[in-house]
């Protein structure tokens, strides 16, 4: 008689997990999460964009302890690139915002009602806020939103056209990963926070979009439509590898 063979019994692995703490790095708090990956070899740690949180992905398993040592060993490496964020915020009276790459010095005009606007004042740039004092960074994030707009459409209008290819909708977003997206039936988004940058910035990001009209990818075809298009933009990556993230570090809430 054969013997029956017993299925060995498989334990169940663990899922996952995903672990939300705060991180002391020199005189700030930062929210730090902590997620597990089967996949993982190594442990990575990743600032967010703006500075304001951090990321660390583990193998799985790891042990709390072999955590808090590489958190520990990391601390002056992340002190010295979070030293480039600003802690001071720059939405209040009499702070600095740049629009379109030029500095205006933000005025609370006490006035309950009127529109936000950029001006010019005694030769210096201003930006002009009503409302409550509380309400200033929801009131210049809006009117940021309607600029950037109104340049992007602009932008995407020229581009869009030089390569003949139809746009479906243009939508505005805050996102913290990346500057654009492009769908492949023709949407494409943007984050509102480019119209701080420079002009030939917010420029080479509505090329860069629009490139995607034509290449959805990132190969050698597509840089060079996009070079095409916006023939500064190294000069655009540039900028934006070097002050991108201040951008995103701005607190509007």
């Amino acid at each position: 008689m054969f013997a029956l063979l017993k299925k060995p019994v498989r334990t169940p692995r663990k899922p996952p997990e995903t672990v939300r703490r705060t991180l002391d790095v020199g005189s700030r708090a930062m929210p730090l999460t902590i997620r597990e990956n089967s996949r993982a070899t190594r442990i990575t740690l990743r600032i967010e964009p703006g500075g304001r949180a951090l990321n660390l992905t583990v193998p799985l398993g790891l042990r709390k302890r072999e955590i808090d040592d590489f958190l520990d060993r990391h601390q002056g490496w992340l002190l010295t690139k979070l030293a480039k964020f600003t802690l001071e915020n720059p939405i209040r009276h009499d702070g600095k915002l740049s629009l379109r790459g030029v500095p205006h010095r933000i005025e609370h005009t006490g006035s309950l009602r009127g529109v936000t606007e950029a001006l010019i004042v005694e030769g210096m740039p201003v930006l002009k806020v009503s409302g409550l004092e509380d309400h200033m960074g929801r009131r210049i994030s809006a009117f940021l939103k309607k600029e950037a707009r109104r340049d992007l459409e602009a932008l995407v209008a020229v581009h869009a056209a030089a390569i003949r290819k139809p746009v479906k909708s243009i939508a505005m977003k805050d996102t913290r990963s990346r500057w654009g997206s492009c769908s492949w039936d023709g949407n494409l988004s943007f984050s509102w926070r480019i119209v701080m940058a420079p002009p030939v910035v917010i420029d080479y990001l509505a090329a860069h979009e629009v490139a995607h009209l034509r290449e959805m990818n990132h190969g050698p075809q597509f840089w060079a439509l996009c070079r095409e298009l916006c023939p500064r933009m190294e000069e655009a990556r540039k900028w934006l590898k070097q002050h991108g993230s201040q951008l995103h570090a701005i607190d509007f809430d």
